[in-house]
């Protein structure tokens, strides 16, 4: 009886923290790139404490820098169609990368 229990508490502390990052890399005075990840768990198709690419893409959202342009995103881990069984019990992680600003020629 013992063992569920610490297994929830693990659970609802992971869950309790919000896991997302945000690095920008300037290239020039007015571009540069950007990587923005969110990591998220899932219990019975509810994310803790959101979506992991929601995390992400909010995070990007909210820099609010100028011609961002997101260039590769990425959901680890990625069952295609059985997607649907992660959404029983699961850890997601979600990477973005892209470009930002205005690159003179």
């Amino acid at each position: 009886m013992r063992a569920p229990r610490i297994l929830l508490a693990i659970l609802c502390c992971s869950a309790a923290s919000s896991c997302a990052t945000l690095d920008f890399t300037r290239d020039t005075q007015s571009s540069g790139h950007f990587v923005a990840t969110g990591k998220a768990v899932t219990f019975l198709s509810v994310d803790f404490p959101t979506g992991a690419m929601i995390q992400a893409r909010e995070n990007v959202s909210d820099a609010n820098l100028p011609n961002m342009t997101v260039t590769s995103a990425k959901v680890v881990p990625d069952f295609g169609g059985f997607n649907w069984i992660l959404d029983i019990l699961s850890f997601r992680y979600a990477k973005l990368e892209g470009t930002w600003g205005f690159v003179e020629k």
